[in-house]
């Protein structure tokens, strides 16, 4: 790596533009999903699931097509009589989505997903669509189209709660996750309620967070995080122009031949569903505070604190400090839900209305993810 980092322009310098409207919507909606007729029914079931019937059953276990409501995990049902596990989707879409909408994720324990081609046909007659990822921070594994390896995150270490992909203009509005093989300990893919969290908040801070948006920075080096041409699909200079501009990111070359990317988005949103007010963002995940401290120091000294890979701020550029980065972890952590993993289950996440993250684990774990049904904010101008 060199030792020599370019000198660089402070973006808190600049003034952020007005947000336009003071309410956000989304620019593309979605009809909510219910349940038709030909859809196999699903009931809902609050508190402790019943006892076990059937040797198929464990202790934990309730009655299949029912959602179990229970303090500290998702809401979960059981499948375990499903058979075939593409034809149990196609038969339940409507009454799955109708849930998603209604509660924010959902675990379907008992399917059975056993490899990525049971998985994937799952996602797709789950999903309207299947998205590519863009603009990624750590590259996945491509294992067919539109269905991902997890995010590469130490085992070890907690993945913070985001939304995936709020940083961008198009975005999944749901999330699908298949687990092939579950850890021997830990390795939870926790959920958490945006509109929960946004209660926590200090209105004041949510305030000003309303008023400027935040603001992401980036820096492509080559050297550390993801390439260019992992990020954008391309290392052509001018097809990578011509995406930022398309979706409302300021960039700039530098002398080095790396890029940097300003992005400033809304962090309160409006679900295009329900109408809840939303806090959907990434500022606490992708702030540098987030990083590990030694880490965070040693990029410090050699990029210098302006070509950090990765950092948020503030709409008008001032920085979100370490402690504002607590702050929101806290509210987090307060309404984060998890169940373990088993081989088979799948768990569907609606990104708006829901947070996910990743528990440390211990073993080999194996999940597989799909972004789906792409979704618009409007675009905001950097100035």
């Amino acid at each position: 790596m060199s030792t020599s980092p370019q000198p660089a322009a402070n973006p808190g310098e600049r003034e952020a533009p007005p947000m336009p409207g003071p309410s956000p919507d989304f620019g593309r909606r979605h009809p909510p999903h219910r349940a038709t007729r030909a859809d196999a029914a699903i009931e809902i079931r609050t508190g402790k699931a019943s006892a076990p019937k059937g040797p198929s059953r464990d202790a934990e276990g309730g009655a299949n097509n029912t959602v179990d409501l229970r303090p500290g995990t998702p809401p979960m049902l059981w499948a375990d009589d499903a058979g075939d596990a593409l034809q149990w989707t196609a038969e339940h879409r409507g009454g799955l989505r109708a849930v998603v909408t209604e509660y924010g994720s959902l675990l379907v324990r008992g399917l059975g997903l056993q490899d990525v081609e049971d998985a994937a046909a799952v996602f797709r007659r789950l999903a309207t669509s299947l998205m590519t990822e863009r603009e990624t921070f750590a590259p996945r594994r491509v294992h067919v189209d539109g269905v991902y390896s997890s995010s590469p995150w130490p085992s070890g270490e907690p993945m913070c709660m985001h939304h995936e992909l709020s940083y961008a203009v198009e975005f999944p509005g749901l999330m699908l996750f298949a687990c092939l093989c579950a850890p021997t300990a830990g390795g939870a893919t926790t959920v958490a309620d945006s509109a929960a969290v946004l209660d926590t908040l200090p209105t004041e801070l949510v305030g000003r967070f309303e008023r400027e948006g935040w603001l992401l920075v980036r820096n492509y080096s080559g050297e550390i995080g993801a390439s260019v041409a992992e990020a954008f699909g391309t290392d052509d200079r001018a097809a990578v122009e011509n995406y930022c501009r398309a979706n409302a990111i300021e960039y700039e070359w530098r002398p080095d031949g790396g890029l940097r990317t300003r992005q400033r988005r809304r962090a309160v949103v409006r679900h295009p569903v329900t109408g809840r007010r939303c806090w959907f963002n990434q500022i606490a995940f992708l702030n540098e505070w987030t990083m590990v401290p030694e880490v965070r120091e040693y990029l410090v000294d050699v990029y210098g604190a302006d070509g950090l890979p990765f950092t948020t701020r503030f709409g008008d550029g001032d920085p979100v400090d370490a402690g504002i980065v607590r702050l929101l972890d806290d509210a987090y952590e307060a309404t984060t839900l998890c169940e373990p993993w088993r081989a088979g289950d799948l768990l569907l996440v609606d990104n708006v209305r829901t947070a996910h993250g990743r528990q440390p684990f211990e073993g080999p774990r194996n999940v597989l993810v799909a972004m789906a049904d792409p979704m618009r904010t409007p675009e905001v101008s950097n100035g």
